[in-house]
């Protein structure tokens, strides 16, 4: 199968299953609990059904029927893997009514250790280059034990970034379709160009019900799942150097985040109106769900065109 075959298939898919989903997500309560904390808007979406990332692994089999190769494997393990770890936390909000959902610590164990048998696989069968940058004579090149840790910390870090950015209707999905056409762009490797097309048609077919107001919530099942498959592509693609850029506006939520605590346990004082930073300008401006997504996904797409300039002609 084409390239596009599997994005039409993978769209139909996740477009024609998500209602079954929902319907099922319904019957069964598995619902969001929404934090009393939130806005008064984000309270009238009590009992919107949680976990339709589910859907999202049901999308990226038709690669793997595909074109099964190591690298398709390997690429739709690391999605399936983030996804377990979102779905246990989910599970415990929706099941129980907590919106805390698993530990932090808990969370954190399992990302470090699905990351590092992830990578130890890679390094095994795939390769990792320890090289950061390549222009003419000048290199920058780290120790490998240096260089995974690094990538080790930048993968869990990048997967939360990204998760903290599923705050709104619509918004993770609109910010990441930019990303993963990036690595569509860039790549020289099939499976991942398959990959990231067949990502982005699951995503679209997702956003039809996740679109404001949404019908569902894709929950930390998907949004960590996105976290870890797009920081994982960065590795495997070696685009580092390229990654505060491409990666603004996930690591513009985490760091809005890190900041409120820390200002908050300085001054008792809050930096912004609420953390992460969208809830900021709905609250402190008035912009809308709709107006947040758009504006938040505009500079993603801008975001990535100038990274993709970069790659192609300056490095």
């Amino acid at each position: 199968m084409s390239i596009l075959n599997v994005v039409v298939v993978s769209f139909i898919i996740v477009a024609c299953l998500c209602p079954v989903l929902i319907w099922g997500l319904r019957t069964l309560r598995l619902i969001q609990p929404i934090r009393t904390e939130l806005p008064a808007d984000h309270q009238a979406k009590l009992g919107t059904p949680l976990m339709a990332g589910i859907i999202l692994l049901v999308g990226i089999i038709t690669p793997l029927i595909s074109h099964p190769s190591i690298m398709t494997i390997f690429l739709c393990c690391t999605f399936l893997l983030f996804s377990l770890i979102g779905f246990l936390d989910d599970f415990k909000k929706a099941a129980f009514q907590d919106p805390s959902g698993i530990s932090g610590k808990t969370k954190l164990y399992l990302q470090f250790t699905c990351t590092g048998f992830l990578l130890f696989f890679l390094y095994r069968f795939h390769g990792i280059s320890s090289k950061l940058l390549e222009h003419g004579d000048f290199q920058i090149v780290l120790p490998i034990s240096v260089y995974i840790l690094l990538v080790l910390l930048f993968i869990v870090g990048s997967a939360n970034a990204i998760n903290f950015t599923d705050g709104l209707d619509g918004l993770l999905i609109v910010v990441s379709i930019p990303t993963y056409f990036f690595f569509f762009a860039i790549s020289n490797q099939f499976e991942v160009r398959l990959f990231s097309m067949t990502m982005i048609a699951c995503l679209l077919g997702l956003l039809i019900y996740n679109i404001y107001p949404a019908r569902a919530f894709m929950g930390d099942t998907g949004s960590l799942a996105i976290g870890g498959s797009l920081a994982f592509l960065a590795v495997i693609e070696k685009v580092e150097i390229l990654l505060p850029l491409l990666f603004f506006v996930y690591f513009a939520e985490q760091l809005s985040v890190i900041f409120q605590v820390w200002y908050y346990r300085r001054t008792k004082l809050r930096l912004f109106r609420m953390a992460p930073i969208h809830y900021h300008f709905a609250l402190k401006y008035g912009w809308s769900e709709n107006k947040i997504v758009t504006v938040f996904g505009f500079v993603s797409w801008i975001c990535t065109l100038i990274s993709l300039f970069i790659w192609k002609y300056m490095l």
